[in-house]
């Protein structure tokens, strides 16, 4: 019963604890942004996006430690979890590392190719031909009021 009752204490340790640092997520998702290029006013503290994701980043793994080592008792498991944990994190490193060319790199450095180009200047030159047949309509509108 004594055991119990320790366990109880811990979760409930546990508990608060996620709740503080939910409440520290909540309030690093509000920081003042600081946007790039601009200095903030004097007396304001402000962030770089990135900073700011870094600390929510490792706020979320905080909480999901508690989570793993208490709620899925893994604090009280042997040796074995470590062999299984390898792999998972092999692979959940791998996947992005094999991954970035073909998505990572691709999706925020988009290089023109040839065939964009060229849709670029025909766009232009269907724009420019719209105009010139938009101000000849207007004015034929207005001779013939």
């Amino acid at each position: 019963m004594a055991d119990h009752k320790s366990h109880d204490k811990i979760y409930w340790l546990v508990f608060f604890a996620l709740l503080v640092f939910t409440a520290l997520s909540f309030g690093a998702d509000v920081l003042p942004i600081k946007e790039a290029g601009s200095e903030p006013e004097p007396g304001q503290m402000a962030f770089s996006t990135p900073v700011i994701a870094v600390i929510v980043l490792a706020i979320a793994v905080a909480k999901a430690t508690c989570v793993m080592l208490y709620f899925m008792h893994l604090k009280w498991e042997r040796g074995w979890k470590y062999v299984l944990l390898a792999p998972t994190t092999i692979l959940a490193i791998g996947f992005p590392i094999a991954l970035m060319p073909d998505i990572g790199f691709h999706y925020y450095h988009q290089v023109p190719t040839e065939t964009m180009i060229e849709a670029s200047a025909d766009h232009a030159d269907h724009a420019d031909h719209a105009d010139h047949a938009d101000h000849a309509d207007h004015s034929d509108h207005a001779d013939g009021d």
